[in-house]
């Protein structure tokens, strides 16, 4: 049997170490990684090889220098979609992932978003623009079910 395609997709950093969380998950399906290159990332290619991708690191501490990166990463985010073409997107955010959930969306995709550990009592931004459309969206603490009243209680991933 064909096994399904997933993206993993999330920002480098603690959206990443949530989404690493998953990595049970990975071996059934044809699953792919996608986040930031950065010091932190940079080591997964040799470990997961040609499912592992990368967008560019950016910040929003430098907006111009930003803005491009952005732009740029929306480039890349058409790119990995047509190359990969996800029947499922499972995200922990935040700025990279957004634009993919997207696409996904246009696409028909199921979108998966499971909102950062990090964030107990407020939304995060690229969670509450996803909230509209994801087909399943998961929160870690049940406080956060009165910012999403649609959204299902998982439990910690870690």
């Amino acid at each position: 049997m064909k096994q399904k395609k997933v993206m993993f997709i999330s920002s480098t950093g603690g959206h990443f170490s949530e989404l690493m969380q998953l990595k049970p998950m990975f071996e059934k399906y044809d699953y792919h990684i996608v986040t930031e290159k950065d010091e932190m990332t940079k080591g997964f290619k040799q470990k997961y090889g040609k499912r592992m991708h990368y967008m560019i690191y950016g910040t929003r501490a430098h907006l111009i220098k930003y803005i491009f990166q952005f732009i740029a990463n929306c480039f890349i985010t058409l790119f990995l979609y047509v190359k990969i073409r996800p029947k499922y997107i499972v995200t922990t955010g935040t700025h990279n992932a957004g634009p993919m959930c997207v696409l996904g969306k246009i696409f028909g995709s199921k979108i998966i978003y499971i909102e950062t550990f990090a964030n107990r009592y407020t939304k995060t931004a690229t969670g509450e623009k996803v909230y509209k459309f994801a087909d399943l969206f998961l929160v870690q603490w049940e406080e956060l079910l009165k910012e999403y009243p649609n959204a299902k209680y998982g439990g910690s991933i870690y």
